[in-house]
């Protein structure tokens, strides 16, 4: 990389508020394995499509609120080539199973999304290390990353997936 490039590069990491161990723009990201249920899951499964991916835990107030917004959003926008997916982070598989449970049964289908976990045999994914809970990362139609927000999604990160989806 040239020193203009990545002097450029650097600044739009700084301005979009990523570190540079996680900016993707020059790269597809990757994500394959298994949904919660078993079935196959890949990013490459919603090709064309502008793809959410949300890292949470169960046990995390802040991802709750944020996955609660984002199955409104999913819902009233999935049929506008736009995924929801989210990648679970706990170490015990158990608790991902009984939260799935309980949001199969309190939510609509429509409002229902797929959701991988991170520690399941088979996964992979080269969305680097997340080191807070929620971590969303936001990927254009080429699953390039637009995005990355750490905490709470704001609502200017709102209009910018807005704006994605045209």
């Amino acid at each position: 990389m040239h020193r203009r490039q990545f002097l450029q590069t650097s600044t739009a990491s700084l301005i979009l508020g990523l570190t540079s161990s996680s900016y993707a723009a020059e790269r597809s990201l990757l994500l394959q394995g298994s949904d919660v249920n078993g079935k196959p899951l890949g990013l490459q499964d919603f090709a064309g499509r502008v793809v959410l991916v949300s890292f949470f835990t169960v046990d995390c107030d802040v991802c709750s609120q944020d996955l609660k917004l984002m199955r409104e959003f999913y819902a009233g926008n999935s049929s506008k080539k736009f995924t929801l997916l989210s990648v679970n982070l706990d170490k015990n598989k158990k608790e991902l199973d009984e939260y799935n449970e309980v949001t199969t049964q309190a939510y609509p289908k429509s409002q229902r999304f797929p959701t991988a976990w991170r520690m399941a045999p088979g996964h992979q994914d080269n969305f680097g290390n997340i080191s807070s809970t929620p971590t969303h990362f936001v990927l254009n139609a080429r699953h390039q990353l637009v995005f990355k927000r750490e905490g709470a999604f704001r609502p200017d990160d709102w209009d910018r997936l807005w704006e994605l989806l045209g």
